[in-house]
């Protein structure tokens, strides 16, 4: 019988020490999943549908907790939104700002709180450089240049241009429209002859696009859009008011979305500076690397590469946005 007690009771502290492991285990795998809070600036274009699909789908790849706001193009929303990941004592920040300028505050907020900030997508302008880790992101200035060439070249130099403008104060927009003057200005004959912010969406191109044409008339022959949307928007209403987009009128944007080579492959569209949204991998193994303790270069930038009407047809099935 003093047999059978001793045996039982080791069975009990048996099944309490398997308990307890069990539990703690448990705890050990939430403590270590990573959460990170993620501010997006919009969801206007195609790109930003696959920069959305991108991040979600790596975080859960990864088993990471993934706090995501998207802030409708305003930046105090993303200063709210980063507010609330520090609260919440998330392990990194990630950032796609909507301008450049303005947020030194938040960031040093987050640097008092030891919290690591990326950004993604978009650049900033700030004093203190320490006050992210690194920037991910395409180079906008080499994306405009990619476009000022390529058009100069189908032009023989002699163009008048209207130029669709992204959100104003947007690294993405002032950069592409430095890179593609930076080109331009070398050619007399290449002129901008009106240019107007479109917000980076289809239907504001088409409005804008609209008001251009209304203005210049068939004196047009070449539109620059930074992004494709506003690029397709542009091309609806010079269709609308009886002009033959890419043969009356050349039209190049930037972004590199799926719809974009439908239009080149329809010849309407004659050319596209790819800008990658499939940012989700670099971005977290970039948090990874940081939580690591390894130091990461200020800017980690993404392949672009142009295309139009004579590759359009052989990229169109490998487009993943």
């Amino acid at each position: 019988m003093k047999g059978m007690k001793v045996f039982l009771m080791g069975l009990f502290l048996a099944v309490l020490c398997l308990s307890g492991a069990f539990a703690n285990g448990q705890q050990e795998k939430s403590d270590d999943t990573i959460t990170v809070g993620l501010s997006n600036n919009g969801a206007e274009s195609g790109w930003q549908l696959a920069y959305y699909n991108s991040v979600h789908e790596e975080a859960a790849a990864r088993g990471w907790k993934l706090n995501y706001v998207e802030a409708q193009n305003k930046q105090e929303n993303q200063i709210q939104a980063l507010r609330s990941f520090i609260a919440m004592d998330v392990d990194a920040i990630v950032l796609q700002p909507v301008v450049e300028t303005g947020w030194e505050p938040v960031l040093k907020e987050a640097k008092q709180a030891g919290i690591p900030v990326i950004l993604s997508g978009r650049g900033i302008k700030v004093s203190d450089e320490d006050l992210y880790v690194t920037l991910i992101c395409s180079d906008f200035i080499t994306e405009g240049e990619m476009a000022g060439e390529w058009l100069a070249d189908q032009t023989n130099g002699k163009a008048s241009i209207v130029e669709l403008q992204g959100t104003a104060g947007a690294s993405a927009a002032n950069d592409r429209k430095k890179g593609f003057e930076n080109i331009i200005n070398t050619y007399p004959e290449m002129k901008i002859i009106k240019s107007q912010v479109a917000e980076f969406t289809r239907t504001k191109g088409k409005e804008v696009m609209e008001a251009f044409i209304k203005a210049e008339g068939d004196s047009i022959t070449a539109v620059y859009a930074h992004n494709d949307d506003m690029g397709l928007g542009a091309i609806q209403a010079l269709e609308e008011a009886g002009m033959k987009p890419g043969e009356d009128v050349i039209v190049i944007s930037i972004d590199g979305i799926k719809d974009a080579f439908t239009a080149m492959v329809d010849g309407t569209l004659n050319a596209t500076v790819e800008c990658t949204p499939l940012l989700g991998p670099k971005i977290y193994d970039a948090v990874q690397s940081t939580l690591n303790g390894e130091t990461l270069p200020k800017f980690m930038p993404s392949d672009d590469r142009l295309f139009d009407t004579t590759t359009a047809a052989k990229e169109l099935p490998n487009r993943k946005f």
